[in-house]
């Protein structure tokens, strides 16, 4: 219902640094803001840590802050906030910092809190408070005036917005504008441009952007409002249970969906949960959940008639969500949305493709669209060649350390990447670029499709297409920046522990760094050109007599069951396993900490094809990343060395 206004008549939490003051706060004190040092860069991992996205619906309102870390302590504990009564919560800045983690937010709803109030937040997170009536501001003068009780302007929470959000945010949240919606009852502000020069991204938005009863405006620009139709919707298990459970609340059973045969579901987070999990962050029945998420994800696509892939006869899944949608769905010029940061693996083939929630990804299986402030664009060019041994993965970890992408400066935009570099990249390479565009923080990455797009399509799929005039960014389009980089001078890389983005040459490590685990995998190492160089390094070993040393753990983790039949056809299986290799069915396992590949003690070492390497990612030891190749010779010399290093082992 759309409201002017907003009163509240619970009580204000003030996030502090100090654990002795949210006791107080607990125990039913309330604590003048002013005496109050705010936690700063409150992450999703402190408002909803990672175990919490095993769980859905309403048993969340007993979660938020679990993660809370106060001088070293943790004093929320389950149910804190919900019995305390409190409405609006307080913070620093940077809220909602990290990964987006939609639990978070939901969680903070789920206990009565309607209205967070901060110096700043991450924008990801706010995205998904508008979704979900969570009302958000940067002006602390509010705090004073809702502890006396006045009625606050909805302005005051919808300022900065574009209309379209505004209008989601007033009538409260996207369930409600979605029931508007079907009854024909919604305010659809529609922002109409005269035609002008558009980035590609943005030709493929104003071309699905819903104007009136159909489909297409004739130019958009940065800002502006839009509900997209979506080509494909994905899901997978760890997030279907959650936009199931908030579809059923805020829309309630029965509500028929736009056009099931273009939503599909994945399970490939949990596929080895069952044989391998290394804790469970104190939360006994983690693997019960694991089975109830299963069995409610097959349940809801059986009722719906929608495509699952699932488990495989030959063990694992059919495929890693990302890896599966470039090898059998995604299309030049398509909109595609799922349920993960990586989704933007498909901007590879020329689609526009990004993250959403559970509360979008719920909503558009409804309408069949989502709804999207038009991002701007960063021209990113890739000159010159990257050299003998070079891969997509060291290039990523090469921008990673640039200010451009370190900064911050990308955030929230698309990212183009053009140049003559690409020409010599497959789309498998060119989907590690894209794919990790989400931790640049970027909103996604695309590439103008080419003749490689073609032969990938004719390849993988045995369609041929043919690309359209319109497929290019205009000459005189407007960019927020560009940035050249010259691929000549990349070299191989590592990140060390801890983050994405501490990157380094591989030949500056100044000690040999000893591993006792080796892992290819994950939607940026197990596709065929991955498995490819990773197999050239085991061929160039084995004919000299090199094998894994028996102290280390060596896994390959295969993409998709496509990719296994292309690997095993190639010989590539057979000499991994020659060689002491564990060769593991499809799935996530390592990359998110459920699975063969992790780590189990803080004092082992991982040398890993993942994207991410942040604290417990993969286990509580140290994950150093690197591309597949390097993680071969790796496991072959029980260090960490390119294939350099490993040519000159005794």
């Amino acid at each position: 219902m759309r409201t002017d206004s907003v009163k509240t008549k619970g009580r204000v939490l003030l996030l502090c640094g100090d654990p002795t003051g949210l006791q107080k706060q607990f125990q039913g004190e309330d604590l003048p803001l002013e005496q109050v040092r705010l936690r700063d860069y409150v992450s999703v991992d402190e408002i909803a840590p990672g175990w919490v996205c095993y769980y859905f619906g309403q048993r969340l309102e007993d979660f938020p802050y679990l993660g809370l870390l106060c001088d070293g302590a943790f004093p929320v504990h389950e149910g804190f906030v919900r019995r305390g009564g409190f409405e609006v919560a307080v913070s620093g800045k940077r809220h909602g910092i990290g990964s987006p983690r939609e639990a978070g937010p939901y969680a903070e709803r789920a206990s009565g809190i309607r209205i967070v109030i901060a110096e700043s937040f991450d924008p990801g997170y706010r995205l998904y408070c508008h979704s979900l009536g969570l009302l958000t501001s940067t002006d602390m003068t509010l705090v004073d005036r809702i502890r006396a009780g006045e009625a606050v302007p909805m302005a005051a929470f919808t300022e900065g917005l574009d209309p379209l959000t505004a209008e989601i945010v007033a009538v409260g949240g996207i369930f409600d504008f979605t029931r508007a919606r079907l009854e024909g009852a919604a305010v659809i502000p529609v922002t109409r441009r005269e035609p002008a020069p558009m980035t590609y991204g943005e030709k493929i938005l104003a071309r699905a952007a819903r104007d009136g009863a159909g489909l297409g405006l004739p130019s958009v620009a940065p800002g502006d409002g839009l509900l997209v139709k979506a080509d494909w919707r994905f899901s997978h298990e760890t997030v279907t249970p959650l936009a199931v459970a908030m579809l059923r609340k805020g829309l309630g059973e029965g509500i028929p969906f736009s056009d099931p045969a273009s939503i599909l579901a994945f399970r490939d987070h949990l596929t080895f949960m069952g044989r391998f999990y290394t804790q469970d962050e104190g939360q006994p029945g983690l693997m019960e959940v694991a089975r109830r998420i299963k069995k409610l994800q097959e349940e809801f696509c059986a009722a719906n008639a929608i495509r699952l892939h699932g488990d495989a006869s030959e063990g694992g899944c059919e495929g890693i969500c990302h890896v599966l949608m470039a090898e059998r769905y995604a299309l030049p010029g398509q909109v595609i949305v799922g349920t993960d940061s990586h989704t933007s693996h498909s901007g590879a083939l020329g689609a526009l493709a990004f993250g959403v929630g559970a509360a979008d990804i719920a909503s558009a299986w409804v309408t069949g669209d989502v709804r999207i402030t038009v991002p701007p664009t960063i021209l990113v060019r890739l000159d010159g060649e990257l050299g003998p041994g070079v891969c997509a993965k060291d290039l990523v970890l090469h921008l990673l350390t640039l200010p451009f992408f370190r900064d911050g400066h990308v955030r929230g935009h698309i990212i183009e990447y053009a140049g003559e570099a690409l020409g010599a990249l497959q789309i498998d390479e060119r989907a590690t670029l894209t794919n990790m565009a989400a931790d640049f923080g970027a909103f996604a990455g695309v590439m103008v499709p080419d003749a490689e797009t073609v032969r990938f399509v004719e390849e993988r799929r045995g369609a041929r297409i043919a690309l359209e005039p319109w497929m290019a960014s205009d000459p005189a389009a407007v960019y927020a920046d560009r940035l050249v980089v010259d691929c000549s001078k990349v070299v191989p890389m590592v990140a060390s522990p801890g983050f994405a983005g501490n990157g380094l040459p591989l030949d500056s490590l100044e000690e040999e760094v000893p591993v006792d685990i080796a892992y290819v995998g994950s939607c940026t190492g197990a596709k065929r050109a991955d498995l490819q160089k990773v197999y050239d390094v085991v061929r160039w070993g084995l004919d000299r007599g090199l094998t894994v040393p028996l102290r280390v753990q060596f896994f390959i983790q295969l993409g998709s069951e496509d990719v296994r039949a292309h690997a095993e056809a190639q010989g590539w299986l057979a000499a991994f396993e020659e060689a002491g290799a564990r060769i593991l069915g499809p799935g996530c396992g390592a990359c998110i900490n459920a699975g063969p590949g992790v780590s189990t003690r803080a004092d082992q070492v991982t040398i890993s094809a993942i994207n991410r390497n942040n604290p417990g990612r993969s286990g509580p030891g140290k994950v150093w990343l690197a591309s597949p190749a390097t993680v071969a010779a790796s496991a072959l010399r029980g260090a960490i060395c390119g294939f350099g290093g490993l040519a000159g082992t005794p």
